[in-house]
């Protein structure tokens, strides 16, 4: 009885609210008809997502379901000594690890077919991959470049001038973010906090150009518009720029010209037994 009652009220309530919602439409709308497609749409049980590019696939003729993928003999090895960690009716737990593999393997991008792939050998429904690949950022669904440069857009970086570092590299490259050089070796990304905070702004450079076998992910920290054309052209010329902080004077996340305090090893205790003291 009290379940009914329940029922009862709720169905009361959203019937109120749909009432109040075509009043509000038949007050604010400039015409009948407008009033009427609002009242259907408060009445819908269907919503249309914000973000709705980040959510679907579109079929190309390098991104179709039906393409020919796998991952190759050494990369298969891989497969296995991560699937080696989880329990064997626990498969799916290594689709986060085996979309990062296959990420590295494509150039830095995971196709519709490779997610096919890996929902077949963690013996799930492609959906349970998709829906992994398209809620985390770092998984890439379209191409980028060989060398795909990630500028953290967290508000200490902000502060300290990575719209700056951003607006260089699009400039500098002839792209818009998210976009490839015509040569395919840079693309241009956003990511969020990094967690260098103290060595902000900052970028993380993703190389694709040695395949999974040669695959690096470095951080390039306290950068200025200058420096971070000539990691650019560094790249380019297939140099490996020094990671890490790009501040001639500081040593990791040290202070600029070294110490200040702590020179030297702490002194211990008086005394070890804190008792005795």
């Amino acid at each position: 009885m009290a379940a009914r009652l329940a029922a009862r009220r709720l169905l009361g309530l959203a019937a109120a609210s749909a009432s109040a919602s075509e009043a509000v439409a038949r007050r604010l709308a400039p015409s009948p008809i407008a009033a009427a497609g609002y009242a259907a749409a408060s009445r819908s049980s269907v919503s249309r997502p914000f973000s709705t590019a980040l959510n679907y696939h579109i079929d190309s003729p390098e991104n179709k379901p039906d393409m020919k993928w796998e991952f190759t003999e050494a990369n298969m090895k891989k497969v296995n000594e991560i699937l080696s960690h989880y329990p064997s009716n626990y498969k799916q737990s290594g689709i986060i690890p085996l979309l990062d593999l296959a990420q590295q393997q494509h150039g830095g991008w995971v196709p519709v077919a490779a997610m096919d792939a890996i929902a077949k050998i963690v013996e799930v429904a492609p959906i349970r991959v998709y829906e992994v690949a398209t809620f985390y950022t770092m998984f890439n669904r379209t191409k980028v470049g060989k060398y795909h440069l990630l500028v953290c857009g967290t508000t200490p970086c902000m502060i300290r001038g990575s719209r700056d570092i951003e607006e260089t590299l699009l400039e500098h490259l002839g792209v818009k973010r998210n976009e490839v050089t015509s040569d395919g070796l840079f693309s241009v990304g956003e990511m969020e906090c990094m967690g260098c905070c103290v060595n902000a702004p900052m970028i993380a450079v993703a190389d694709y150009s040695k395949g999974s076998e040669g695959y690096t992910y470095n951080y390039y920290e306290d950068l200025t518009p200058k420096r971070v054309v000539e990691i650019v052209e560094m790249l380019r010329r297939g140099e490996t720029p020094p990671r890490g902080t790009q501040h001639p004077e500081r040593k990791n996340c040290g202070p600029a010209g070294g110490n200040t305090t702590l020179h030297g090893e702490p002194k211990p205790p008086p005394c070890r037994d804190l008792d005795a003291c």
